[in-house]
């Protein structure tokens, strides 16, 4: 059984991943912004992946400081995104299930017409 602690590990391990495969030059900065994580964490989660072999690092290739790296996602590291992609995947669609059931039962609970306000609220955000 998965713990709750691994499947926050996994879906962190899976942002940063995808993100870079997107933009290997993000600074270590800007994915914690995106990911929603301290800049430690990331460099913590930086550090595991190139252990791994999952990530190597490269010349920022635009950069006038040549200490900035790009991090390129080996072949190993893709496979493993892509797995992360398939229980990622599972993960929330098992979520979105037990969500939406929990909405339509609390929904039961409400007139007609105040879920009606709910929902039009809602559809305009």
């Amino acid at each position: 059984m998965t713990t709750q602690r691994e499947k926050l590990r996994e879906d962190v391990q899976f942002r940063i991943l995808r993100l870079l495969q997107d933009d290997p030059e993000m600074s270590q900065r800007d994915l914690a912004r995106a990911v929603g994580v301290s800049t430690g964490g990331v460099h913590y989660v930086i550090s595991a992946l190139l252990e791994k072999g999952l990530v190597k690092l490269g010349n920022f290739s635009a950069a006038e400081d040549k200490r900035r790296y790009a991090y390129v996602l080996t072949p190993k590291g893709i496979a493993a995104k892509a797995d992360l992609t398939k229980r990622f995947l599972t993960r929330k669609m098992a979520e979105y299930d037990l969500l939406r059931a929990e909405i339509e039962a609390v929904a039961a609970d409400l007139p007609q017409n105040e879920l009606a306000k709910i929902k039009a609220k809602s559809e305009g955000n």
